[in-house]
């Protein structure tokens, strides 16, 4: 088609192309192009493997066309896709190519995430691509050149991938700000969200295209008849009882049936150690399997990671045991089965994770839920309920995080300076600062010139300049190198290399485990058994071990809560169960526990509270069943026994799970406070919730996050890095100068905030407790412990005892109710 002929209609030129290849769009892709071309931002959510990629890349890559003489020059960049993963964005870029080779030949693509090579990035800073696959991080390390208004001012459009992924956190942040500084340069500029897991849509789309879009933003639905297959490996004979890991073990064979009788399977679980243990249970059932299966977490080798996701694109690999590192969008086809070990801990998590499998519309996804507790069986009922109801979880974005401002504001002066007017009037436009005051503006401002009240006499901490012109710069090489370096919002705890004595890498691990082991010890890492030599340079020098006993590492932060959805989702099972109603297979085998609990106690429901009692050789037990996750739970607890401690001195031991908690004091208490729901009031909340924890420990522990991300400590140079120890006593120390000389400083005010809202989940704690008063509170007095109270005893008691120790109480506790229950 030449430069004569009229425009072509929206759609028209990618309409082709797809029937070329034998494809018919759905309804909702042609809708997505008509939005864009009538130059809307906008929101697409539809079921994995659905067609989402292209709905949005053919409708802005056929805008463009009609705009840009058909692709027959080259063009200058106009798309920039966000990614979270990196995985996710070598694998995107590879779907953006065929149809941008074909329909505009010239265009070019490129990808710039940490792992481009040095010289691919320097070929695209003499010219950038067309388009460019990136990751929040590597686009604000692009506005931080000195140039960047030249180089973005052509963009028209940005996608982000994997919204959800993104919105809830200081990540999402961060993009809500580069987008912000992108519509500055170009304010025509579109923007469109992919998701397949949320629950509160419209929110995310306003947060993702910014204030009043004009014209305004559209929000998809992907209509598409997908079948998501939920079901659940019941475990053989689960028992009256069951704690947390009980069945783990014992489900080895019934997986490794399964993935004989599958095709190429993910097994997933929550955290990087059980990946580890489940790796080995494979192997041990399954020797012949080496070479076949494979490990995967975001811990191992680059090369390692990369050579797993080449084999499960090419079906070469049986299964792979994954994190959360293979949980998005990353294309592999030739996966059939999607096993969850454990419980996902919430619906969204679930439904992501099915999407792996049948990746390709069409095609079913199924996930099999393997429980290792009973009431995980239970769990799996309630999650494809869940799902069946849309009962999805909502992501909030964070309000107004000041050290994700501070490291913009730095950003934004490297990348060509500001004046304060225009970036305060910028910044309010992105979601998480709408309601950014100018003060605290001002206050970031100043922070950023000379460190603030007790900063200003150290010129490190003065990091940007104002000039007679009345703009902010960066002036000193020093402050710009440290702050490229630093760009990001992912904090972890510092990581160190392991290597073999060869010298050969295998991943890395954190600090404090390795700090942790002897010369001699051993433990699993990377599926294979190693033996810990010494520490040298920042690396951990192993050897292959021989024994076949090891301890698994363990990795922080490894614990997610429950969610609210699907909390209450358990309790509506719950329910059913406690009417005689056992028609979910889950249920039925389930049916033994919750019929023991209904005999000694009560089985809770969604209009009842249970509270029990029990009295032992140590001492007075009272167990809590709100159903709120352990995060609610552990400031609940500690909230309640504060209380309780305050009517009538006393000292008590808590123990949490995702269900309830144990209160446990050696004195008898009065639990009238309790059974009368007086000590769940709601009045002094915050007061008490900060008097009952050591909120200054945990604030202290949050802000060197922040001190991270704000520039005020850094994790060294390249081949130079900070030890974790080095970074502790950095931010421990700016926390007491603050506290001491600077106490309105609002990183400090952060910290706090985010210990309530995050680690607390201070809103949804005041909300438990509103529900349980609302709520018939049934108070039953155990003569022995109940099949929901066992598991809050084991957890206590794992803190204390050996396994063997462990294992022969417990087997003295079963033996003792079941004698009386004869």
């Amino acid at each position: 088609m030449d430069a004569a002929q009229p425009p072509t209609t929206p759609g028209e030129q990618v309409l082709a192309w797809m029937q070329g290849r034998g494809w018919q769009p759905f309804a909702f892709q042609e809708d997505v192009w008509q939005a864009v071309a009538e130059g809307r931002s906008g929101m697409l959510h539809a079921t994995t493997g659905s067609g989402k990629t292209y709905a949005v890349w053919l409708g802005m890559l056929d805008a463009l066309l009609r705009r840009h003489r058909h692709g027959r020059q080259a063009e200058p960049l106009r798309v920039v896709w966000l990614t979270p993963m990196r995985a996710l964005a070598s694998d995107t870029t590879k779907a953006l190519t065929a149809p941008l080779r074909d329909l505009a030949p010239n265009w070019t693509i490129g990808l710039r995430t940490g792992d481009t090579a040095s010289a691919e990035r320097a070929r695209q800073d003499r010219r950038m691509p067309t388009v460019l696959v990136t990751t929040p991080e590597s686009l604000t390390l692009m506005l931080t050149r000195e140039n960047a208004r030249e180089e973005l001012a052509s963009v028209e459009y940005v996608v982000v991938d994997e919204w959800h992924e993104l919105i809830g956190s200081k990540r999402g942040v961060q993009a809500q700000l580069a987008l912000a500084r992108l519509r500055g340069f170009h304010p025509g500029l579109v923007a469109w969200g992919l998701s397949a897991t949320l629950g509160n849509l419209e929110d995310a789309m306003h947060v993702l295209c910014g204030p009043d879009p004009q014209p305004g933003p559209r929000l998809v639905r992907g209509r598409i008849d997908k079948t998501l297959v939920i079901d659940t490996l019941i475990p053989p004979d689960p028992g009256k009882y069951s704690w947390a890991g009980h069945l783990g073990a014992r489900m080895q064979m019934p997986v490794v049936e399964e993935i004989e009788r599958s095709g190429t399977t993910l097994v997933f679980t929550n955290v990087r150690s059980q990946a580890e243990i489940w790796y080995q249970l494979l192997l041990e059932a399954r020797p012949g399997w080496a070479g076949h299966i494979a490990l995967h977490h975001g811990s191992l080798d680059k090369a390692t990671r990369e050579w797993v996701e080449q084999g499960l694109k090419e079906g070469t690999l049986r299964a792979v045991v994954a994190t959360s590192s293979l949980d998005l969008g990353v294309d592999f086809l030739p996966v059939e089965r999607v096993l969850q070990v454990g419980s996902a801990k919430g619906v969204a998590r679930m439904m992501q994770r099915a999407g792996r499998s049948g990746h390709a519309p069409g095609r079913p996804s199924r996930v099999t839920l393997v429980p290792t507790n009973t009431m995980e069986i239970v769990e799996a009922a309630a999650a494809r309920w869940a799902a069946r109801t849309g009962r999805v979880e909502k992501r909030i974005p964070p309000s107004k995080p000041f050290d994700v401002l501070v490291q913009h504001m730095v950003t934004v002066a490297l990348g060509g300076g500001f004046r304060a007017d225009d970036l305060y009037a910028e910044v309010t436009t992105a979601w998480s600062y709408r309601h950014l005051t100018r003060a605290e503006f001002d206050w970031t401002l100043v922070f950023c010139e000379r460190g603030g009240e007790s900063l200003a006499a150290y010129p490190e901490y003065h990091r940007i300049v104002r000039d007679e012109d009345g703009v902010y710069r960066v002036k000193d090489k020093g402050v710009a190198k440290r702050h490229r370096l630093g760009v990001g919002t992912i904090v972890s705890d510092a990581a160190i290399q392991v290597k073999f004595l060869t010298g050969a890498n295998i991943g890395t691990m954190e600090e404090g485990f390795i700090a942790r082991l002897k010369p001699g010890d051993h433990f699993f890492f990377a599926g294979r058994l190693l033996e810990f030599v010494r520490v040298r340079d920042m690396a951990a020098y192993v050897r292959k071990a021989t024994r076949n006993k090891g301890t698994v590492p363990t990795w922080q932060g490894s614990k997610m809560a429950l969610s609210t959805e699907l909390s209450d989702a358990v309790l509506e099972m719950m329910q059913n169960a406690a009417r005689g109603e056992f028609t979910e297979p889950e249920l039925e085998a389930a049916r033994p526990m919750l019929l023991t609990q209904q005999r000694l106690s009560e089985i809770p429901t969604p209009g009842t509270l249970l509270v029990e009692g029990y009295r032992s050789r140590e001492g007075e037990h009272l167990y809590i069943y709100p159903f709120a996750g352990r995060n609610v739970h552990l400031g609940l607890a500690s909230l309640l026994a504060w209380r309780l401690a305050r009517e009538r001195p006393n000292t008590f031991s808590i123990s949490i799970n995702d269900y309830g908690f144990e209160l446990v004091s050696a004195e008898p208490f009065d639990v009238e406070p309790v059974t009368s729901q007086r000590v769940f009031s709601g009045d002094d909340l915050l007061h008490d919730v900060l008097a009952s924890l050591n909120s200054g420990e945990l604030a202290q522990r949050r802000f060197r996050e922040i001190a991270r991300v704000a520039g005020l400590i850094s994790q060294g140079y390249p081949g130079q890095p900070k030890t974790n120890r080095q970074l502790q006593a950095s931010s421990a120390l700016f926390y007491e100068v603050f506290r001491k000389y600077d106490a309105a400083n609002l990183l400090l005010t952060q910290a706090e905030n985010e210990v309530l809202s995050q680690e607390l989940e201070l809103s949804r704690l005041g909300e438990t407790l509103r529900r349980m008063r609302e709520k018939q509170l049934v108070f039953v007095p155990l003569r022995h412990p109940s099949p929901m109270s066992l598991p809050l005893m084991v957890e206590r008691f794992r803190e204390k005892l050996s396994t063997e120790t462990l294992a022969a109480r417990l087997e003295r506790i079963l033996k003792d109710a079941e004698a009386d229950n004869a």
